[in-house]
């Protein structure tokens, strides 16, 4: 009741918005990065009078210790405004999942923007949809992305890129998902609204260490994260090439 009252009071500005209302799917597959979605569902579910659906194929997903129930079927929605894709290593089995990316497919057709997170992105490219267009992702992925045919990576926090038909927005790693949804919530509402949401938020990011990128952290950071990721990005990485390997080929 509380929320509800929130958003009635502070974002309800219909005769300063572009749009009112707005139908967003937030797609997930097994080995996505919970924060991936959760943080842009923050700021979406406090978009005037939108609805925010959280979907996948499985009716629940175990991610990162947390459990999360009652999805909604992706099979079962017919349409949507938004499209969102969190990231995650995960994203590297959804590639090669017909089903999942038929979904996505479909709903993507249905959409006016699409959104991503993280490895989010590496699923648009994936689904064909990126083919023509600026996009980014996680700093560590960049160099995968950039290999999927005709996508211009641009390593920024958030990456917009709008054409006739849709607008595209992609987000870097993580906490790059609530910039991303900022962004898109002030090109359908404007900003009045979008700074709105930032206040309840509080989101005034302040971090204790200068390392959240590689351009910032200092050398011996990034060497020895890279040597962590090593081993975990290595059964990813494989299959996002044979994905690409296999598309050349077909």
């Amino acid at each position: 009741m509380t929320q509800k009252i929130i958003q009635s009071q502070v974002y309800n500005t219909k005769n300063q918005t572009k749009q009112t209302g707005l139908d967003v799917v937030i797609a997930l597959y097994p080995g996505v990065t919970q924060l991936d979605f959760t943080g842009p569902h923050q700021v979406f579910m406090r978009a005037p009078e939108s609805t925010v659906r959280v979907a996948a194929m499985e009716s629940a997903l175990e991610l990162d210790g947390l459990h999360f129930a009652n999805l909604v079927s992706l099979r079962d929605i017919p349409s949507c405004d938004l499209l969102c894709i969190p990231g995650g290593f995960g994203a590297a089995d959804a590639i090669h999942n017909p089903a999942f990316m038929a979904e996505i497919k479909r709903l993507a057709s249905t959409a006016n923007t699409l959104c991503s997170v993280c490895t989010g992105s590496l699923i648009f490219a994936a689904a064909g949809l990126l083919r023509g267009r600026k996009a980014t992702c996680h700093w560590s992925w960049l160099e995968y992305l950039a290999q999927f045919p005709e996508v211009d990576v641009v390593g920024d926090r958030v990456v917009q890129d709008t054409n006739n038909q849709q607008t595209l927005l992609t987000g870097g790693g993580v906490t790059a998902g609530i910039d991303m949804a900022l962004t898109a919530v002030g090109e359908l509402f404007g900003q009045a609204t979008a700074e709105r949401i930032q206040l309840i938020l509080e989101y005034n990011p302040r971090p204790p260490f200068n390392a959240g990128h590689p351009s910032t952290a200092s050398a011996d950071t990034v060497s020895a994260l890279k040597t962590v990721l090593a081993p975990y990005m290595e059964g990813p990485r494989e299959k996002i090439l044979a994905f690409l390997e296999n598309e050349v080929s077909a």
